[in-house]
């Protein structure tokens, strides 16, 4: 690391069913009703996105026509995380963002499918039918689903930032190596200013089957995540969630409010094998202990609800003994862009120097006695990917 760089968050853009912006986020953590913006789509639990004014982020109306809503609910996240640090418009400080963003492979076009999937059994040539389907009525950002790289694209064109561009595919790993490099990139005086993060449409009907083909989609009623049990599942969520992750000293210069610092980030990957996530995620706890307060810090948990993953992370954090909040209870849980929500949500409890209230009955939330000043992210994918990363408040 370059020697006395520090990476400090200086914006939060956050969209999800709570609503939009960190002061609705909090008021509803707050409230203490975590099923409240649940809603069955078919047998799934889904937590949809909020409402919503695209208008106010994405002002041309020809921008939006042509976003899926993945990249509406992305974009519009990007913009209030911009907004946030007090950069939006600034094109002297757009051009020099760098821009790390964890994405999907977009949507299907569900009528191609249909078309394809009813005019297959009647072809002469199947093989043939389904390459000229292909080739004729798919659209040119579409490999039979969106290219994954087109949020990063639409940020670009809506908002201006024009600095270098990463997108990384790969789940909940994706959005923990979008901090990782982040922070790697700052410390080693490679960047001063990053925008990070991501956006899910958890209400894709074609989604919700993908998943349920593997056994983890929540059904039969919201459940908080640490009451879904053996057969749990994850509650799928629209939402976005971007920050601004910036170098110390190019805050400082340009008068910007420090919301957090980030202290380090960690990636794995196990074998899913019984007991993989505890010993990974010991593993990675190892690395960011030397760093820690004790008596001071809290747990994020990026725990989706899935198993056999959420209940290897449950064993571990009983090991801490450590007040511990599951903040997918209350958004939902979107792959890729969960990491970075949870970083901004627990930016926000730093920010109030406290946890919103336990949301549980099974005793793995409790209350924290004193001042909260740091405040451990976890985010074990659902099937796979582990990560932590540490925040805590800053010190100007």
């Amino acid at each position: 690391m370059a020697e006395g760089r520090e990476a400090w968050i200086t914006g939060i853009g956050i969209l999800s069913c709570l609503g939009e912006g960190p002061e609705i986020h909090w008021q509803r953590l707050m409230e203490g009703k975590p099923g409240a913006g649940a809603k069955a789509i078919g047998p799934y639990v889904v937590h949809p996105i909020g409402p919503v004014d695209f208008d106010k982020q994405i002002p041309k109306r020809g921008d939006q026509r042509q976003m899926e809503p993945w990249q509406r609910i992305g974009t519009y996240a990007a913009g209030l995380a911009l907004e946030s640090a007090g950069i939006k418009g600034n094109r002297e400080l757009l051009a020099r963002t760098d821009m790390i963003v964890a994405a999907g492979s977009g949507e299907r076009d569900l009528a191609v499918d249909a078309t394809i999937l009813e005019g297959l059994p009647k072809a002469e040539n199947p093989a043939a039918f389904l390459n000229e389907r292909l080739m004729n009525d798919l659209r040119p950002t579409l490999f039979l689903a969106q290219l994954s790289n087109l949020l990063a694209g639409n940020i670009s064109i809506v908002h201006g930032v024009t600095g270098s561009s990463r997108t990384f595919m790969g789940e909940e790993a994706a959005g923990v190596d979008a901090v990782r490099i982040a922070l790697a990139r700052i410390h080693a005086g490679q960047s001063e200013l990053a925008l990070v993060g991501g956006s899910h449409n958890g209400e894709r009907k074609d989604l919700l089957a993908q998943y349920d083909f593997g056994g983890f989609m929540l059904k039969g009623g919201y459940r908080p995540v640490w009451e879904r049990g053996p057969e749990g599942g994850f509650a799928s969520a629209s939402l976005g969630a971007f920050l601004i992750i910036e170098e110390r000293a190019h805050a400082e210069r340009r008068g910007a409010k420090p919301l957090a610092r980030l202290v380090a980030a960690f990636s794995d990957r196990c074998e899913r094998k019984p007991g993989g996530v505890r010993q990974s995620l010991r593993g990675l706890w190892e690395k960011i202990a030397p760093s820690i307060a004790s008596g001071h810090y809290a747990v994020f948990s990026g725990a989706s609800g899935a198993e056999p993953a959420t209940g290897e992370e449950r064993a571990f954090l009983a090991e801490l003994g450590v007040a511990v909040r599951a903040p997918g209870s209350y958004v939902g849980h979107g792959p890729e862009p969960q990491f970075v929500m949870n970083l901004a949500l627990a930016t926000l409890a730093l920010g109030h120097g406290a946890l919103y209230p336990p949301c549980e009955r099974t005793g793995v939330e409790r209350n924290m006695e004193g001042k909260l000043t740091q405040v451990v992210v976890t985010g074990v994918g659902h099937w796979r990917g582990e990560g932590l990363a540490l925040i805590e408040a800053a010190r100007t």
